[in-house]
């Protein structure tokens, strides 16, 4: 597998209500490590085990460090250990993509972290300007802020049409986890 670094890396934002903005980052990884690239995702608010956590463990080059708790964030009133731990997920983004060592940079829900007021928007924007030139860098989530917007390459907006959740079927393992 022959190692390369991307020239100019860009901004994604997949955003929306739609399904799939975390499903996408994923398979961007899956085709960058294809080509020999290195993969980080950072997953805000996220304390659950998800299917990609374990499928990662037999890929080479792709690496997933999450952030958060069991429960579910509450918008309207964060715990400070929720805050911490949205605080301590950008504190460990800054660290990742300013080492230059990884090609590909997932900030997965931080859009979210951000609507909930858990971190700041100008401390996001201030890495997104900062960034090493070859780092390509994906924030998800709903929510994304109008600067973040304004700041990104290639915006992308999920808008849900149908759910089979909205009928009753609760998320299902393997699928929606």
């Amino acid at each position: 597998m022959s190692k390369y670094r991307l020239e100019k890396g860009v901004v994604h934002v997949y955003t929306g209500n739609g399904k799939g903005k975390t499903t996408a980052a994923l398979g961007l990884g899956l085709r960058a490590i294809g080509h020999g690239l290195k993969v980080y995702m950072i997953q805000f608010m996220k304390g659950f085990n998800y299917g990609e956590h374990k499928a990662v463990e037999l890929l080479p080059n792709f690496k997933i460090v999450k952030f958060g708790g069991q429960e579910l964030v509450n918008p309207s009133n964060p715990t400070e250990e929720d805050v911490r731990a949205a605080r301590e997920a950008l504190d460990h983004a800054r660290e990742v993509v300013m080492s230059g060592e990884y090609d590909v940079v997932i900030l997965d829900e931080i859009n979210v972290a951000l609507d909930f007021k858990l971190i700041d928007v100008q401390d996001v924007l201030e890495l997104i300007k900062n960034k090493p030139k070859h780092v390509e860098l994906i924030l998800t989530g709903r929510y994304a802020p109008s600067e973040v917007i304004k700041a990104a390459d290639l915006v992308t907006f999920m808008r849900e049409i149908k759910h089979p959740y909205r009928q009753g079927l609760p998320a299902r393992k393997g699928i929606d986890y």
